[in-house]
């Protein structure tokens, strides 16, 4: 058994383990023989110390102020393979003969060089409103081609934090995520992790799927696009199956002591149900359903961003809206986004209009052509911080995507 007794770190810290005593004196100078134990309880009283002060992975919503974040990166991003599963049951076809000639290939670099200055702006425009920002590193092995027991496949080596990293309360949760092409994004983000948990932030990975073919509805991916979204939308089929647990961490919402999150292409119902039985019953978990044709992440179809007010896709309307009229909640629908039909989104839609970050319940942080939402969140008395992200959306997501909230300051509430 250890015990610690902290008197004044100025002076003379005494800790007893078993039968030895040792002593630390001011200069840190250590008068005991039992150096390795010593270590050991130096480790446990500085973690134990972290612990105490200020949690530094915290956040239990996604309005409370916003303390530090991690924005993501696009350096060296490539396209997935035009063959894989992903790409087959997720992609418009309209896009199909382009990611057959450019598949495994890299993004044009200038498009990339223009993306990768748009995220460095809104990494200094987020420094400026005062948040600690944080970046994933860089790899050099991007488009690499790798083979599991499983499946083959080449990598993306694409960095956006909100669909691999979900922060609940004081715990930092890495998803398994489903895409094949993103199976070792998780590299990128190991460097933060480990030095969040060593500083005394709880960390979980959930378990990775094996991604071999019995996690994916292969026929499914095989069918025409229109024939695979009425699947979806009448028969509940999606490209994976419930062979293993898998999700995205963009897939769940919080909101307090209530986490709402949906069954989509790239998350199953066992996911979420791993989700549910890890957090426990401090949690409720609630499962959404849209007119969604292709979900894959919910934040661009409904976002609270604040206490008793929700912003929803009225193109992808939610079935389960009662849960919040009930309770008396503000719903306000979202007006479409500006981006123009010749502006490439290639994994997205226009409704990244709506994938904001919230600063605080009266900032936001929003593109800054997407003028009518602007108005609309200027209307609900939030003010509106604007970046430029458009060749960002193109390579996947928008604000609140490319961004992931480690601490905000607040307590876990209700709100329903």
């Amino acid at each position: 058994m250890i015990s610690i007794r902290r008197i004044n770190f100025s002076k003379m810290l005494r800790i007893g383990f078993g039968s030895s005593t040792i002593r630390l004196a001011k200069n840190g100078s250590l008068r005991s023989c039992a150096s390795s134990r010593f270590l050991l309880l130096k480790r446990a009283f500085t973690i134990d110390r972290q612990l105490k002060s200020d949690p530094v992975v915290c956040s239990h919503n996604e309005w409370d102020p916003l303390e530090e974040v991690i924005v993501g990166r696009a350096d060296g991003a490539y396209f997935p393979p035009a063959e894989s599963v992903e790409v087959k049951a997720c992609i418009s076809e309209k896009h199909l003969n382009f990611f057959k000639q450019n598949g495994r290939k890299p993004f044009s670099l200038e498009f990339v060089k223009k993306a990768c200055e748009e995220l460095d702006n809104l990494s200094n425009v987020l420094k400026q409103e005062g948040v600690t920002v944080r970046r994933p590193v860089k790899l050099s092995n991007e488009g690499k081609f790798f083979e599991t027991p499983d499946f083959s496949s080449s990598s993306m080596q694409i960095a956006i934090p909100r669909d691999l990293l979900l922060v609940v309360g004081d715990e930092i949760i890495e998803a398994p995520m489903a895409w094949r092409s993103r199976f070792f994004e998780y590299r990128l983000y190991r460097p933060l992790l480990k030095e969040y948990f060593d500083k005394g932030a709880k960390w979980t990975t959930a378990p990775k799927p094996l991604m071999s073919d019995d996690l994916y509805d292969l026929e499914y991916a095989e069918k025409r696009e229109r024939e695979r979204h009425s699947l979806t939308l009448e028969k509940k089929r999606f490209m994976t199956t419930e062979h293993e647990p898998c999700f995205d961490a963009a897939d769940f919402w919080k909101a307090g002591s209530d986490i709402f999150a949906q069954r989509s292409q790239v998350t199953n119902l066992k996911g979420i149900e791993w989700m549910r039985r890890h957090l426990g019953e401090k949690y409720n978990i609630h499962v959404l359903s849209f007119g969604d044709a292709n979900p894959k992440h919910i934040d661009a179809s409904l976002l609270i961003i604040g206490p008793g007010l929700v912003l929803v896709n009225p193109s992808k309307p939610c079935h389960q809206l009662d849960i919040f009229k009930k309770a008396g909640w503000k719903i306000v629908e979202a007006p479409n986004g500006t981006t123009p039909a010749s502006h490439p989104l290639w994994f997205s839609s226009s409704w990244l209009s709506i994938n904001v970050l919230m600063l605080d319940e009266k900032r936001v942080v929003v593109e800054e052509q997407e003028t009518p939402t602007q108005k609309m969140f200027e209307k609900l008395g939030i003010q509106c911080v604007k970046v430029p992200l458009r060749h960002a959306y193109s390579l996947g997501g928008g604000i609140h995507c490319w961004t992931c909230d480690v601490r905000r300051r607040g307590k876990l509430e209700s709100y329903l």
